[in-house]
């Protein structure tokens, strides 16, 4: 079993499994999140990054929620001996697995993970992106339901209560994160 995790590794077996570009950013956009979190919950960066790069491993391959994701790429991991931490994480991200979210980092990649993209959705119809993005503007756009109709609206607040962190600090953290990266 491998106790570290390289990122430039999770990277590697992402892009194996991972064709899309918007998959791979998807991907990217969680990793950001997830090292963001990870300090203030003492965690190890690489972990909680390799967890957000590989947490929809299987995602294209296995699309159905019933038969594939995430089971495939839980297999996968287990597989290759990655920490059975990040396994667990994986697993609790998808509610349907019937996998509690007991751990700071598998809430993390709960609330990071749907608010991740929503953001990144925001980002696309704004002039300047992620740069100068705020939680109110964020917020504006929850309140459209046309908006990124496939986003749960509630697991987003779901995700910031699960970590006990004020829903609008919450937005801030991941938009900010994802401001730092906003090239990538």
């Amino acid at each position: 079993m491998q106790t570290k995790v390289s990122r430039q590794e999770a990277w590697d077996l992402l892009c194996e499994w991972t064709r899309t570009a918007s998959l791979r950013r998807h991907a990217v956009a969680v990793e950001t999140g997830m090292r963001a979190y990870a300090p203030r919950f003492d965690g190890d960066p690489e972990l909680w990054g390799a967890t957000g790069l590989l947490h929809d491993l299987d995602y294209e391959r296995y699309p159905d929620l019933d038969t594939g994701h995430p089971r495939y790429g839980l297999r996968e991991l287990e597989d290759r001996g990655y920490p059975p931490e990040l396994v667990r994480a994986v697993a609790s991200h998808a509610d349907f697995m019937g996998v509690p979210r007991e751990t700071p980092m598998e809430k993390t990649l709960f609330a990071v993970d749907e608010l991740s993209g929503f953001v990144l959705a925001c980002a696309y119809v704004r002039p300047d992106g992620l740069h100068g993005m705020t939680p109110k503007s964020v917020k504006k756009k929850i309140k459209q339901p046309s908006f990124a109709a496939a986003v749960n609206r509630e697991d987003l607040r779901k995700g910031a209560e699960e970590l006990e962190v004020d829903f609008d600090e919450h937005l801030a953290t991941v938009i900010d994160a994802l401001a730092g990266r906003a090239e990538e």
